[in-house]
């Protein structure tokens, strides 16, 4: 995962399935993509994909998306399926960004960008494009989640209505987002805290 390892995670892994991810909705529903073992690697479970993409239910389609700590590529590729214009995605551990490419490739993805390298390099530098859905999910208690959405509003990383989900561990109370971020959405489920944001454009 871009952005210091999701693999120092100190929590449990959380997979869908054994070694897999599957994708719930959208053109590529039911499809189940390979995971590499990596140590503290936290996928999505479906139960909680299921609740985001509610909340995004009117909004992934045609945007541009970017998953900052994109570990298994989970949320992404769901929105992919979901027929969201594009996709860039950040990845630190060399194997999970292997994998990435290997099932963008295996769903026939033209479409989607593999980052590897540190998130917050890549995110502390001015903006080279813009996007609308943003996926921050970082290595749980490596106090990354308020850094990382400080630098995607201070370097222009967001479109003016840009939707952003944060995911932190439930036990976090130092999370902290830009000012003029609305809070949309709320839910804790067992060990994750989960946020919808929206960006409101500053007069």
């Amino acid at each position: 995962m871009i952005g210091r390892r999701k693999t120092v995670r100190n929590s449990p892994k959380n997979h869908s399935g054994a070694g897999q991810i599957r994708i719930i909705g959208g053109q590529h529903r039911g499809r189940k993509l390979p995971v590499h073992d990596v140590i503290g690697l936290r996928p999505t479970t479906d139960r909680l994909k299921e609740t985001i993409f509610n909340w995004l239910m009117m909004d992934v389609r045609d945007a541009h998306v970017l998953d900052c700590f994109a570990g298994a590529g989970s949320l992404s590729f769901e929105a992919l399926s979901r027929f969201a214009c594009d996709a860039t995605l950040l990845e630190l551990d060399a194997k999970a960004a292997k994998q990435l490419q290997e099932n963008a490739q295996l769903l026939k993805l033209a479409n989607v960008e593999i980052v590897r390298g540190d998130a917050m390099a890549f995110l502390q530098r001015p903006a080279s494009s813009q996007f609308d859905l943003v996926f921050v999910d970082p290595p749980f208690h490596c106090n990354l989640s308020t850094p990382c959405c400080a630098a995607l509003e201070e370097q222009n990383w967001l479109s003016d209505q840009a939707l952003i989900y944060v995911e932190v561990e439930s036990d976090n109370q130092d999370f902290c987002a830009p000012a003029n971020w609305q809070l949309l959405k709320e839910k804790q489920a067992g060990q994750v805290w989960c946020r919808l944001y929206q960006r409101v454009t500053q007069a």
